[in-house]
């Protein structure tokens, strides 16, 4: 496994690194020499970095790109972090290594530190029935929207003739799974099970998947306490697969469409094999995606520590989105390297500056395709947190029923706005971000929230009268049990 030592620079890092080591080492002496009243002030505590060298890791999505840039543009230097970044097989081995403490860090889906920290043992990783529960924390959201659905060719020439066309004959968007129902009806009539991918059950594309499905009345499968598959009752059969497998196993017909984050949808459309038919924008407008993982003890032992990390991501998303988007070819140029996300940088560009391929040759204009800074998109909300829990029950990952206050107390242990603010406002100070990009006065939940595909509203203050709104999922009373749904009390 490749790493990469922080630089802009890949070739000279090891030098660079050796003479800042070399030069962090005789300040001291010249200070001491030159200017024996500074030598002698100490530092303040509350600036000291107490864990310097750090490893970091991430799975090669376009949206790792904070990460990326932070190194590439030496924030973390900036912060005294000598930072490792390091590619994972797959989203468990990720978590896992965090956990066990040989990442400090990573690029996350958000609800992976919900799962670690709730002990989700429904909540299973690449078909593993094994779950750590740990305390895991996020001081930052890393993105917002950024995923695509993508169906094969076999199943787009099926869906096509049905789609409303606008006056340039291009199908009119958004495509919802209505459009999509018939074809699944045909499969089965035909004995075919229908099956699409997605990254992990705790992903961002697993609920966006389902939602999408269950918008439209098919039934995308329950989690049982002794099924983890989540294909109770399931009319679309859902499975994980790693997201750079993903186009290779619909061009093989392994899978009948995905949900995943860039650059993969369009490598479907650069390689023929599938057809993207919506985005995440389009399902929940402004949904949130990764996060950036640490364990919670982490924090507790070097809390300047985690504030640099934040201060220098923050920093990271600001430059992303600056200028309208001016400096995405240049991170897809970045992106684009092995050791990053290791796609067609024309490819990775196509999302990162602001349009997105649907069919081949229908190009549109997504300027919010993949959001990192604006919009607040870097501040923990605490009603992302709950919305991503509410999926976990509405989908029977959670087995049972929870008060609203559940909810509310379980996102507040693991969302750290406060953190957050606190490397703005040090951001701020020294004039590297402007105060008004920040949500100083939020008390961490959204106003509610309204852009959904089927019109439904969430309010993250209740989240039972939420999923009380669904036709299909579970609902306070309600239960998988030995796979069938069971409805207790009166």
């Amino acid at each position: 496994m490749r790493k990469i030592s922080s630089g802009t620079d890949e070739r000279g890092s090891n030098m660079r690194i050796a003479l800042a080591r070399a030069c962090r080492l005789a300040a001291p002496l010249a200070a001491a020499l030159l200017v024996p009243a500074l030598w002698a002030a100490p530092v303040e505590a509350e600036t000291r970095v107490e864990k310097p060298h750090l490893k970091l890791g991430f799975i090669k999505l376009s949206d790792m790109a904070p990460l990326a840039i932070a190194y590439e543009k030496r924030f973390f230097e900036d912060e005294g972090l000598v930072v490792t970044l390091e590619p994972q097989a797959d989203w468990k081995a990720l978590l896992d290594r965090v956990i066990d403490g040989e990442l400090d860090g990573a690029h996350m889906l958000s609800g992976q530190p919900l799962a670690a920290t709730i002990g989700c043992t429904t909540c299973w990783m690449n078909g593993s029935r094994q779950w750590t529960q740990a305390h895991v924390v996020t001081p930052l959201s890393m993105d917002l929207n950024g995923n695509g659905i993508t169906v094969s060719n076999e199943v787009w020439a099926m869906m096509k003739p049905g789609l409303p066309m606008g006056p340039d004959g291009r199908p009119e968007h958004p495509i919802k799974a209505d459009h999509l129902k018939p074809v699944v009806e045909k499969f089965r009539m035909q004995g075919r099970p229908f099956k699409m991918g997605m990254v992990s059950p705790v992903s961002t594309h697993n609920y966006e998947l389902r939602y999408w499905l269950a918008a439209a009345g098919l039934h995308p499968g329950y989690y049982g306490p002794n099924d983890i598959s989540g294909q109770i009752a399931a009319e679309v059969l859902l499975s994980v697969i790693p997201p750079p497998q993903m186009p290779a196993a619909l061009e093989a017909g392994t899978i009948n469409g995905y949900c995943v984050g860039e650059p993969w949808n369009q490598q479907a459309v650069f390689k023929s094999v599938g057809v993207p038919v919506i985005t995440d924008y389009e399902i929940w407008k402004n949904s949130p995606e990764k996060v950036f993982g640490l364990r919670a003890d982490f924090i507790d032992r070097y809390p300047n520590t985690a504030l640099a990390l934040t201060k220098a991501l923050i920093r990271a998303a600001i430059w992303l989105d600056a200028g309208g988007n001016a400096n995405r070819r240049e991170a897809a140029e970045i992106l684009a390297r092995p050791e990053y996300v290791g796609a067609d940088a024309d490819v990775i560009a196509k999302s990162m500056t602001g349009t997105f391929e649907y069919e081949k040759g229908d190009r549109r204009a997504v300027p919010d395709f993949n959001v990192f800074f604006r919009y607040f998109a870097t501040y923990p909300y605490y009603s992302d947190a709950v919305w991503y829990l509410t999926q976990m029950r509405r989908w029977g990952q959670i087995t049972e029923a929870k008060p609203d206050a559940w909810y509310v107390e379980t996102a507040a242990k693991v969302y750290r706005p406060a953190l957050y603010l606190q490397a703005a406002r040090l951001l701020v100070n020294e004039g590297k971000a402007e105060a008004a990009d920040f949500p100083w006065g939020s008390d961490g939940y959204r106003a509610p929230q309204v852009k959904f595909i089927d019109g439904t509203v969430f309010d993250g203050h209740r989240p039972n009268e939420y999923l009380a709104q669904f036709v299909i999922g579970l609902k306070s009373g309600e239960r998988i049990e030995n796979g069938r749904l069971v409805t207790s009390g009166p």
